[in-house]
């Protein structure tokens, strides 16, 4: 490779990466800005953290909030167990009866448009109401159903993909020594997936987090996500606090993402070590 196509390759990298990441930086500028217009910088009072206590003391914010964290962490344990489960029989038992079907059925949601998705399970939902009264209404229950119905199939994919590469001498071997194949399971092959399962998770809880087509489908009265309530204040035009809230999630993110990346580069650093 010359100079010259390395000298390309770095400007379109350098494009690539400052096209998307310095509208972020931009809005994080601005979520110290003392001026309620977004996008003038008033250089007189600026930075200043009112905008910050300002959020502190919205009370729909917060709610929704509440509501977004607690419907994601249910979803991506539910999804990472039932993602568990279905990947792992995808994985080991690949000549059973209706294994075509249920491979079709953990990954449709990777591909169906989430405005049929969440037509299908509202009108699901209003059908079993009727039918048997459950559930009554649509509120946070329906929504971590919903959101479970499509967070599974990614966590089914990373760990059918993580045990396609399993080495299954380890369990061979643990089964030989006299080992029940439940505690195979938990002792050797469970710690071996668990970063994928860990990844399923993670992912699991950002897809809900940032959910919106599905939730509008499947909320009711007093169960509007964060997305929701964000959506509906940006259509009014932007305020300040959408860029504190925004600012706050990513630093969270960022938090979780660095924070699991160093576990899992000492695990492998681990793994290595003679």
């Amino acid at each position: 490779m010359n100079y010259r196509s390395s000298y390309f390759i770095l400007t379109c990298i350098g494009i690539g990466f400052a096209f998307l990441y310095i509208p972020i930086l931009s809005m994080v500028v601005f979520s110290f800005n003392a001026s309620k217009l977004v996008t003038v910088w008033d250089s007189a009072n600026s930075p200043t953290l009112k905008w910050y206590y300002s959020l502190l003391n919205n009370e729909e914010i917060l709610d929704a909030a509440w509501i977004s964290l607690k419907v994601a962490v249910i979803n991506a344990s539910g999804s990472v167990i039932l993602g568990t489960l279905a990947g792992f029989g995808l994985a080991r038992f690949r000549q059973f009866r209706g294994r075509f079907t249920l491979n079709a059925m953990t990954t449709a949601p990777l591909v169906m448009p989430e405005v049929i998705t969440g037509l299908s399970l509202l009108l699901l939902f209003v059908a079993l109401e009727q039918l048997i009264g459950w559930p009554a209404g649509r509120g946070v229950t329906t929504m971590t159903i919903a959101h479970m119905t499509f967070s599974m199939a990614y966590v089914t994919v990373i760990v059918n993909s993580r045990l396609a590469t399993f080495d299954t001498a380890l369990e061979e071997a643990a089964m030989d020594l006299g080992a029940r194949p439940v505690k195979v399971f938990f002792v050797i092959t469970l710690p071996i997936i668990f970063p994928a399962i860990l990844s399923g998770w993670l992912l699991a809880f950002t897809l809900s987090w940032d959910d919106l087509v599905i939730s509008s489908f499947t909320s009711g009265p007093g169960s509007s996500t964060l997305p929701m309530v964000v959506f509906s204040k940006v259509r009014l035009g932007v305020s300040p606090e959408i860029n504190v809230l925004a600012t706050l999630t990513l630093g969270v993110v960022s938090t979780m993402i660095i924070g699991v990346s160093l576990w899992m580069a000492r695990r492998a650093r681990l793994d290595k070590a003679p």
